[in-house]
């Protein structure tokens, strides 16, 4: 009777295992193929590069916040980073573009590997204010610090530029090329995410979140792994924020500023914190929602809010948990 019931059991796992595969499998084909049918529904490529930047930013964000169990509302300091290390590089530096992505992702995450210690020394509420307060620390340096970052102008006078392959042969960055360029940066940071979340660093990330008590008496030393997630997440989320200003060929005080930040973790808990595509189908929703409610109404953000209120009512696992759960039900 016991063997007969282990059974479906056993093979549940493998079942689950192949779905998801499935779907990554039929996500990414749809991801490559967007730029053909997209014009067929109303999109076009720069609306479909900042779902891919946003859900890049979101997923990394999420590292923390879903999987290690930190609410930060102060990540938008490191896209910010970013996106002016991107901007710096390529207005003063360098036209290379993936040189000026790099320098941009080392600046924002190597920010936010030296402030984790300091940041996770506190749990809770206290954590969230300790990230937002440093989070408004680097958006009023980039106000004041005009000279550098244009201040409340933000910064111009860049601009992407073909990347050069093979002689005489360049990845031109069109919106179309630009798109790209923007999945492959995104495919790279899932699998990383993807790699770090099914190794035995995420499932002590997951242990974290669960339990810190337990892992303490364990012996496991708790705030050197959280800051690690959240350094791992910063650097996630620098490269989202790099590509941010290179779609805008600009950037502004406003990619640090604490709204960003909350944009990022309504994205994270509408599309679901504990799955690991709940980011991206929030950030498929919050643009292209803000996309086409901003074309009617000024007050865009109340429909966001609305949005965001019958999700928590009604899905408190996010979409992508609710879909998850009746699937399991079944």
């Amino acid at each position: 009777m016991t063997s007969a019931l282990a059974a479906p059991a056993a093979q549940s796992g493998p079942a689950i295992r192949r779905n998801v595969h499935l779907g990554t499998l039929l996500l990414a084909a749809l991801l490559l193929s967007a730029p053909a049918w997209l014009p067929y529904v109303g999109g076009y490529n720069d609306i479909a590069s900042r779902v891919l930047i946003y859900a890049l930013a979101a997923m990394g964000l999420n590292l923390l916040l879903g999987f290690t169990g930190g609410l930060s509302f102060g990540h938008a300091a490191y896209f910010g980073l970013g996106a002016y290390g991107v901007g710096l590089m390529l207005k003063y530096a360098t036209h290379n573009v993936p040189l000026a992505l790099l320098c941009g992702t080392l600046l924002g995450g190597l920010v936010a590997t030296v402030l984790a210690p300091i940041a996770v020394r506190r749990k809770g509420i206290y954590f969230a204010m300790i990230t937002i307060a440093i989070g408004q620390l680097f958006y009023f340096i980039a106000i004041r610090w005009q000279t550098v970052t244009g201040g409340y102008d933000g910064l111009t006078g860049f601009s992407r530029h073909a990347i050069p392959i093979l002689p005489g042969v360049s990845w031109t960055l069109g919106s179309t090329g630009f798109y790209y360029l923007v999945l492959l940066c995104f495919g790279v940071g899932a699998a990383v995410l993807w790699i770090v979340l099914n190794s035995p660093l995420g499932h002590i990330f997951v242990a974290i979140r669960e339990n810190q008590k337990r892992l303490t008496f364990l012996g496991v030393r708790v705030q050197r792994y959280a800051a690690l997630s959240f350094a791992i997440s910063g650097f996630i989320v620098a490269l989202a924020g790099g590509l941010n200003a290179l779609l805008d060929n600009f950037t502004s005080p406003n990619s640090l500023n604490y709204t960003l930040s909350g944009d990022l973790v309504v994205i994270a808990v509408l599309g679901g914190m504990r799955n690991f595509w709940g980011p991206f189908v929030g950030a498929a929703i919050f643009v292209l929602v803000r996309d086409y409610a901003s074309n009617v109404t000024n007050n865009w953000m109340s429909v966001i809010g609305l949005i965001f209120i019958l999700s928590v009512l009604f899905f408190p696992l996010g979409i992508m948990g609710f879909l998850q759960r009746k699937k399991v039900e079944k």
